[in-house]
């Protein structure tokens, strides 16, 4: 595998599809914390960290996760508008991630050269956000849509298009989703959540790559 730091966004969005495709979101992490919690998902297999914009000072930790990438695509979700797809990438970030699909968003991400994963929850989002440029769907939230909604969506969907449960994604779910359709998932509160050491944050990211793998 290539280092991430020699390749574009997108390529790296590539590279992580086949290799690990599990978004870490670091929900209320702070900088202090950032390249230890970072380190030992890089040691369980992960290679997206997302820092959602309402933690303390994202964009701090954004750029302190920024230097681990040779071997990580790093980012920001809850992104929200274009102004906060140009602090992220001035911050170092290359991935973004949104709750919402806002077309301006996506199109800024796009002309950064950045990878945008727009949240939505219809076949109508989800068309118009691929059309606006987006590389991948975070299918939110997962916890009413189901597997089931996943699957009646992929009867539509091409199979190329990555597809992103997030929201209440547990280890034991993560079968049915595949079988359902997910490309990938992004995990929460499941992962981290403030409190939580690296070590407890590394240890849980060890079982979610296990069960990735075992699916």
């Amino acid at each position: 595998m290539q280092e991430f730091s020699k390749l574009s966004a997108l390529e790296c969005w590539h590279q992580a599809l086949r290799q690990m495709p599990l978004i870490a979101i670091l929900r209320g992490i702070t900088p202090h914390e950032c390249l230890a919690v970072g380190s030992g998902l890089i040691e369980a297999g992960f290679v997206l960290l997302e820092v959602p914009l309402n933690s303390p000072k994202p964009l701090d930790s954004i750029a302190q996760l920024a230097p681990l990438g040779h071997q990580t695509l790093v980012g920001a979700g809850t992104v929200l508008d274009a102004k906060q797809v140009r602090d992220v990438h001035a911050a170092g970030g290359r991935l973004i991630v949104c709750p919402h699909f806002n077309p301006t968003v996506v199109r800024t991400a796009v002309d950064l050269g950045m990878v945008v994963v727009p949240g939505v929850m219809t076949p109508t989002e989800a068309f118009a956000a691929l059309e606006a440029g987006a590389q991948g769907l975070k299918l939110f939230p997962a916890e009413v849509i189901r597997p089931a909604g996943l699957r009646a969506m992929r009867a539509v969907l091409s199979d190329s298009v990555p597809v992103f449960p997030v929201g209440g994604i547990d280890v034991d779910q993560m079968a049915a989703w595949r079988e359902a359709g997910a490309s990938g998932f992004g995990i929460g509160s499941s992962l981290y959540k403030p409190g939580r050491s690296p070590a407890q944050v590394a240890s849980q990211a060890q079982a979610f790559v296990a069960a990735w793998r075992q699916a």
